[in-house]
């Protein structure tokens, strides 16, 4: 596997030894392209950048979904010492300005199909100095705005495909990713050009992926999973990532066979959805062996594993986090196995060890003379509230068997109080999603007339079925202990949703108890 430490030169290192060879299949467009283009197109990127007046140490915001251009600024920016924010497409309003003006960006690029969007912040933004248009997929006829830039240009014959010689601080920031904001202002998580997540990536790769593997991704790679996940590892190993430009229930398996994948990344939400699309001749005509998961529910392991005639291995870990728990197929499906390299505690709310088998918040040892192991940019407070001494919080629950497996629970601040009951709404949802009809569920509190918490849950059906809120309660009542069972029921036709397919739930909140909620108290 390739040593180098960061992106650029880990790419430059592979491009220099395996040269023709494809780096990524780009399933949209049916295009491949090679190790060494890659390098060199990054060289361009950052070529056109210094042309620009691109100096180390600025940064660039990016707004854009899936396409070889993202990676190509991703690799480009490190060539000359930037930095790079991420921006999830998902975002709107308030939350997109403070991204993007959070991150101190000098420079934006953003999708032609995004442009009309950031226009609606961009008065919000004012540290942005110059917007770059990427018109590579705009149809004829596109023009880009008086004052903006095309991207199109960084691949004219002007822009030399020479590596530039830039110096710069080995300590400087490289890349900012926000956390999702699915409840208040996204923060910033810092990497930083000598401390970064190559590293923790090499074992995974090391015993996922083979030089011949093609590793596909239907995720954004503005988020972790598809740009570390994936991307990382296949750049460490050298293989081939293939690319899709965003995930589709109807085309997942068509995708999958005509890239010759053989091994996939996905999140928990995607595998019930799967699993209940209509059957494909194409989902028994892939290459796959191995699925990387996370968060796969426990009751969908078996059945998507002996559908799609694959394996599933589990893994654990956050952008804005430092610990590794994986399931390499060597534990109990539902587990999402032992802690890689790292000691563990599964504390209660006041700090206390809490027993096997009783739920408790993760936390990862960590060294004690570091101030913080997770940095939030231009956000000492929430940094260091984030590692507390000897020991970093996680904010996810979990409880460890007598093995020493560990199991998700939910989110700690997915957690609701009823009738002197702590309730997990992941728990809740997961009895949900055990009926036939229905393919997704949010669960969270509402007020409720005493002082504790009303439990509601929100539900998409499966295409072209039927379901009333009482007949689901009935469904729910040998599934769930009294206490948590939702008292308000509510059928939606889709979530609002991050790009990486987190429900907003401070959204369904906000909402509260709609005319069209079901309510069993009523």
């Amino acid at each position: 596997m390739a040593a180098a430490t960061n992106w650029a030169t880990l790419l430059e290192e592979q491009a220099a030894k395996l040269k023709d060879k494809t780096f990524l299949y780009v399933v949209y467009q049916d295009r491949s392209i090679s190790y060494a283009d890659m390098d060199l197109n990054a060289n361009r990127v950052a070529n056109f950048l210094l042309n620009l007046g691109a100096a180390p140490g600025d940064g660039i915001a990016t707004l854009m979904n899936n396409s070889p251009e993202f990676l190509d600024i991703f690799f480009g920016i490190q060539k000359i010492g930037m930095y790079v924010n991420t921006v999830n497409t998902s975002l709107r309003g308030d939350q997109l300005a403070y991204t993007i003006d959070n991150s101190d960006t000098k420079f934006l690029v953003v999708d032609h199909d995004l442009l009309d969007i950031y226009q609606t912040v961009a008065a919000k933004t004012p540290k942005v100095e110059r917007v770059i248009v990427n018109t590579l997929e705009a149809p004829a006829g596109f023009r880009v705005p008086k004052g903006m830039i095309d991207l199109k240009d960084a691949y004219s014959k002007d822009i030399s495909t020479t590596k530039p010689e830039v110096k710069f601080d080995e300590s400087s920031i490289l890349m900012l990713m926000y956390t999702s904001g699915t409840t208040g202002l996204p923060k910033g998580v810092v990497m930083r050009y000598n401390k970064n997540i190559i590293e923790r990536l090499r074992m995974i790769a090391g015993v996922l992926l083979k030089p011949d593997s093609v590793y596909y991704t239907a995720l954004q790679l503005f988020h972790g999973n598809a740009l570390y996940v994936t991307t990382t590892s296949a750049l460490v190993v050298g293989c081939t990532v293939a690319l899709s430009k965003r995930f589709s229930a109807s085309r997942f398996w068509e995708e999958i066979a005509k890239s010759r994948a053989t091994v996939f990344n996905t999140i928990g939400a995607i595998i019930p959805i799967l699993m209940k699309t209509p059957e494909t001749p194409y989902e028994k005509q892939h290459r796959v062996e191995k699925v990387l998961s996370a968060g796969c529910p426990a009751a969908l392991w078996e059945p998507f594993e002996k559908r799609f005639g694959v394996k599933i291995w589990e893994a654990y870990a956050a952008i804005d986090g430092t610990g590794f728990i994986a399931n390499f197929g060597d534990g109990p499906k539902g587990s999402i196995g032992k802690p890689l390299n790292s000691i563990i505690r599964l504390v209660d709310d006041k700090g206390n060890d809490v027993p096997t088998g009783a739920t408790g918040e993760l936390l990862f040892k960590v060294d004690p003379n570091k101030k913080s192991t997770v940095e939030y940019y231009r956000n000492p407070d929430a940094s260091g509230e984030k590692t507390k001494g000897e020991w970093e919080y996680t904010g996810d629950l979990m409880y460890q068997d007598e093995q020493g497996y560990i199991y998700f629970v939910g989110r700690s601040t997915d957690s609701m109080r009823r009738r002197g009951e702590n309730v997990s709404a992941y728990d809740v949802e997961q009895a949900i999603l055990k009926h036939p009809s229905v393919l997704e569920a949010a669960v969270y509190a509402v007020p409720s007339e005493m002082t504790e918490d009303e439990i509601m849950a929100s539900v998409k059906l499966v295409e072209g079925r039927k379901l009333g809120g009482k007949e689901l309660l009935d469904f729910l009542q040998d599934k769930l202990a009294k206490f948590a069972i939702p008292r308000y029921i509510r059928m939606v036709d889709d979530f609002p949703r991050t790009e990486t397919f987190r429900i907003k739930k401070g959204e369904l909140k906000s909402l509260g108890i709609t005319k069209d909620t079901y309510d069993a108290g009523a």
